[in-house]
């Protein structure tokens, strides 16, 4: 074997391939690199205007994400945009689990539920997606973890300062690469 030319293929001669469990299905990381596409269904959307709020539309899009290679499709039903309001745990279960069920008619592509609801996590696990991704980092609803833990889903960890609608207003840092990594590791080894 000759020896490695540039970073990047030292890099990949020396790279480990992880294999994430959820649920029934493995995604394998470290090797080539797998997109997350981005579905909010909410009416406010920073990323879309609101543009796929409607369960056609929604579904229409996760699979066209799918078909341009997204291995993770992750569906939103309450907007993180720094000033957005909360919206009740209804709310977000009739904008997202709708979604999912008729994806599923569909597609076996894995599905992310973005949430910090506990009950929206565990209907949207139910309906067939495989991962919770929390942006509390299991914090914003005690019984989060133990639903990730029940029904054994990938779980994503996320970090911010404040809500929606304070993170914007004041967020400090000492230094923002310890904070954020010390933050990450103990949301870690509160999940395990």
């Amino acid at each position: 074997m000759k020896p490695p030319r540039t970073c990047y293929e030292a890099h990949m001669l020396n790279r480990k391939i992880y294999n994430w469990q959820c649920r029934d299905r493995v995604l394998k990381l470290g090797g080539q690199t797998a997109v997350m596409g981005i579905l909010n269904v909410t009416p406010d959307s920073f990323s879309d205007g609101g543009k796929h709020a409607g369960l056609n539309t929604a579904v229409e899009r996760a699979l066209q994400m799918e078909a341009e290679g997204a291995a993770v499709i992750d569906i939103g039903g309450e907007s993180t945009r720094p000033g957005a309001e909360p919206v009740s745990l209804a709310d977000e279960l009739e904008r997202t689990i709708p979604v999912i069920l008729k994806i599923r008619e569909h597609s076996d592509v894995l599905i992310s539920i973005d949430t910090t609801k506990a009950e929206v996590a565990r209907q949207a696990i139910e309906a067939g997606a495989q991962i919770i991704n929390d942006i509390s980092a299991l914090e914003a609803d005690e019984k989060m973890a133990g639903v990730a833990a029940e029904t054994k889903a990938g779980v994503v960890l996320m970090h911010k300062q404040g809500t929606p609608q304070t993170m914007q207003q004041n967020p400090v840092y000492e230094n923002v690469v310890n904070e954020v990594c010390a933050y990450l590791q103990s949301r870690i080894h509160f999940a395990v």
